[in-house]
């Protein structure tokens, strides 16, 4: 670090103010990106299409890993799967060395569902990018890079 250069640690309640702030635009974004046209046409809570996209994303998945991805008590989760299952979105199969465990997979008509889901919700954040004045625009993008290497770090920090 360059000397007389301050971090966020540094800085306590400018770092705490920073976090906050961060902390509740990232959540507001996530609240505001939440409900598309495709997810709502299909009858998808938040909780479901977050489950949906999760699978679309990670691939075959034991259930349990689900369940703590999401952040969902087991009970729920089952009932959860079960509507998608339902819908043709999901497919649930036993795992063969452990009759206990099940595993989830996305059908055809589910990656159909999230990829439409993800467009709709990129096409959002460019056309409110757009909105932007150019520096603004330039300033989100250039904190990508920070954004991305934060994620991680909360990612290590997540208790297993």
């Amino acid at each position: 670090m360059q000397a007389g250069a301050t971090t966020i640690m540094e800085t306590n309640e400018a770092g705490i103010d920073t976090a906050g702030r961060l902390r509740r635009v990232v959540g507001r974004l996530s609240r505001l990106l939440r409900p598309t046209e495709a997810g709502i046409a299909a009858g998808l809570t938040p909780a479901r299409a977050s489950m949906l996209l999760n699978v679309d994303r990670q691939g075959p998945m034991r259930v349990s890993e689900l369940a703590a991805q999401e952040g969902l008590n087991p009970t729920m989760l089952s009932r959860m799967i079960g509507d998608l299952v339902a819908e043709g979105l999901l497919e649930r199969s036993c795992d063969p060395d452990d009759r206990r465990a099940a595993w989830v997979q996305i059908t055809t008509a589910g990656a159909a569902l999230a990829e439409r889901m993800r467009h709709q919700r990129t096409e959002a954040v460019t056309a409110a990018l757009q909105g932007l004045d150019r520096r603004q625009a330039r300033l989100i993008e250039q904190a990508l890079p920070a954004l991305e290497a934060l994620v991680e770090q909360l990612q290590e920090a997540r208790p297993s």
